[in-house]
C-alpha cells in the first residue's frame, strides 16, 4: 500500500510539471503601425507584424438622417495572415448600422446550392398573390 501511495504521489508531481506553463516564444516584432483618430470620431489604423499579419481599418462618420436616429461610424477594413497550412487568408469586411457586419473571404464557408426541385417550389410560392390575413 505504501508503494502504491508513493507511485500516486510521483505521478501527481510529474503531471503537475507537465501542466506548468512552458517557456513563451519570443514576441513578434511590429514592422509598421499607424493610427489616426479625428475629433468627429472617424479613424483609420494599419499595422504589419514580422510574421506576416497585416490589418487596416477605416471608420467614417455617418450623420443621422432623422431626429429619431443618431450618428454612427461606418467601418471598412481587412486583415490577412498565413494559415498553419501555409495558405494566405484574407478577410475583407464592412460594418454599418443598416447591414451589420459583412465579412468576405475565400476561406469563409458558403451554403450549398438550392436543389432544383426546392427552387422551383420557392419560385412558385413567390408567384402567388399575397394571402389575406384575418
Amino acid at each position: 500500500m505504501k508503494n502504491f501511495a508513493l507511485c500516486l504521489l510521483a505521478i501527481a508531481l510529474l503531471s503537475s510539471c507537465q501542466a506548468a506553463p512552458q517557456k513563451a516564444d519570443e514576441p513578434i516584432a511590429i514592422i509598421s503601425q499607424e493610427s489616426n483618430i479625428e475629433p468627429d470620431g472617424s479613424y483609420n489604423y494599419a499595422y504589419e507584424t514580422a510574421n506576416g499579419i497585416k490589418a487596416e481599418e477605416t471608420g467614417t462618420l455617418k450623420k443621422a438622417t432623422s431626429p429619431d436616429s443618431s450618428d454612427v461610424i461606418i467601418a471598412r477594413g481587412s486583415v490577412s495572415y498565413t494559415s498553419p497550412e501555409g495558405n494566405l487568408i484574407t478577410l475583407n469586411y464592412s460594418a454599418d448600422d443598416e447591414n451589420g457586419f459583412q465579412p468576405q473571404g475565400d476561406h469563409l464557408p458558403t451554403p450549398p446550392p438550392i436543389p432544383p426541385a426546392i427552387q422551383k417550389a420557392l419560385d412558385y410560392l413567390l408567384s402567388l398573390p399575397p394571402a389575406k390575413r384575418r
